[in-house]
């Protein structure tokens, strides 16, 4: 036995450096796998290789449906509602913000249906008097607006698909569905890179002493893939669980997404409030979203409601001279041509509608209301159907760097 433990010192000696270098390697195992796994997660934003039978597509970009869907719930479901969207509006300050604007196009709006409708008889029209016809319609048209907007609110639902929105905002920019899960979890994925350092460190350890005592060659592949392995899974399960704190050997523990709520209810808040649930793309939702026909009709009631208001003796005329049926073409024709204008013209109200809706703020604060059951579900769907994945590759990897290093070792040593 003596002479057993002497060999094992002296060769330890004269080998040293090597031996020193098992723990160091295992470590790198540990730290690149973990990188690999992360870059996995994310990149490429689209499938690169040969369908079906190679390539990759980072997993998050690959789920992107599936994630955003999950995401949107959780936001709609316990966060923000569409009435909440649009409740804090003031039909009313609106239409004060965009009147300039909205004259300017409603004249033209005016000349043109005019035009197509009864081409003779506007032309024919003294100056002076197609300048009273579209001074009037101007007049009206805040009013019209604001009347609008006010019936949007009263059925929000109707006419504004906020999960659609936000589904296909992420669907459509891959890239951005990425920066939601990295930003909102950017202090885990560091977590995660540098847990494989100081676990497969550890590790490597254990494995540098089975080498100097065993020199069984299988040793060093089979820790490379366990290192690989159980790094990565380690480092996942501790950030996410547990979700409420616990004590383990007197210290308390609680997974660092869950740790973390606070911090990552103002990044995912800012982020969604300037990228997604922003009034450029709310306005564009309800105009040109899948819900938009609705709004359309909408517009033709306010405009009957107008023009029974303001022509009550001379709409009979009206329809008499350019016909029932030119009459309802007319009123759709006007709508329309208001819908399309209508994204340029709300442009003027994005600075107002900013402060209004206040998206951010409102995001944050119900975040931090919700259960840790909960807030784990909105970053853990980007981990949790392919976890496998990552924690199989991190394996795989570290099986093939045991096994060049004991070719190392066994070159060297010789």
């Amino acid at each position: 036995m003596g002479s057993f433990l002497a060999g094992i010192v002296a060769d330890f000696a004269q080998h040293w450096p090597l031996y020193v270098s098992i723990p160091i390697v295992a470590a790198l195992i540990g730290y690149g796998t973990k990188l690999v796994a992360i870059r996995m997660m994310f990149q490429p934003v689209e499938f690169i290789g040969i369908k079906p039978f190679l390539g990759w597509q980072g997993i998050v970009p690959k789920r992107a449906a599936r994630m955003a869907s999950i995401a949107c719930d959780t936001m709609t479901e316990q966060l923000i509602k569409p009435a909440e969207v649009v409740a804090r509006l003031d039909a009313s300050r609106i239409a004060q913000e965009i009147e300039k604007p909205l004259l300017a196009g409603v004249e033209d709006i005016v000349r043109e249906v005019a035009g197509h409708y009864q081409p003779g008889l506007w032309e024919s029209l003294p100056v002076r008097v197609q300048r009273l016809v579209i001074e009037r319609v101007q007049h009206e048209s805040p009013r019209m607006v604001a009347a609008v907007l006010d019936l949007i609110k009263s059925d929000v639902d109707s006419v504004f698909d906020l999960k659609g929105m936000v589904v296909t905002s992420l669907v459509k920019d891959k890239r951005l569905l990425n920066r939601i899960f990295q930003e909102a979890g950017a202090k885990e994925f560091k977590f995660i890179a540098r847990s494989g350092l100081v676990f497969g460190g550890a590790i490597g350890v254990i494995q540098m002493v089975a080498w100097v005592l065993f020199k069984f060659p299988l040793i060093m592949p089979l820790f490379g893939l366990f290192t690989g392995w159980f790094t990565d899974w380690l480092a996942l399960r501790m950030i996410f669980f547990p979700i409420e704190p616990r004590r383990y050997f007197g210290i308390e523990w609680q997974g660092l997404f869950l740790k973390r709520r606070a911090e990552v209810a103002e990044a995912y808040g800012e982020l969604i409030a300037k990228e997604i649930i922003t009034p450029h793309n709310v306005i564009e939702a309800i105009l040109h979203g899948p819900l938009s026909d609705r709004v359309l009709a909408l517009i033709q009631r306010q405009l009957d409601v107008e023009l029974g208001r303001q022509v009550s003796v001379a709409k009979p005329l009206l329809v008499f001279a350019v016909g029932s049926r030119k009459y309802q073409d007319m009123k759709l024709s006007i709508a329309e041509q208001i819908m399309n204008r209508l994204p340029e013209t709300m442009r003027y109200i994005e600075d107002y509608a900013t402060d209004a809706m206040d998206i951010r703020n409102v995001l944050v604060s119900k975040m931090k209301q919700l259960s840790p059951h909960e807030f784990e579900r909105l970053l853990r769907p980007a981990f949790e159907q392919d976890e496998w994945i990552l924690i199989a590759t991190g394996a795989v990897l570290g099986f093939a760097v045991g096994e060049a290093q004991v070719l190392l070792l066994e070159h060297l040593a010789a």
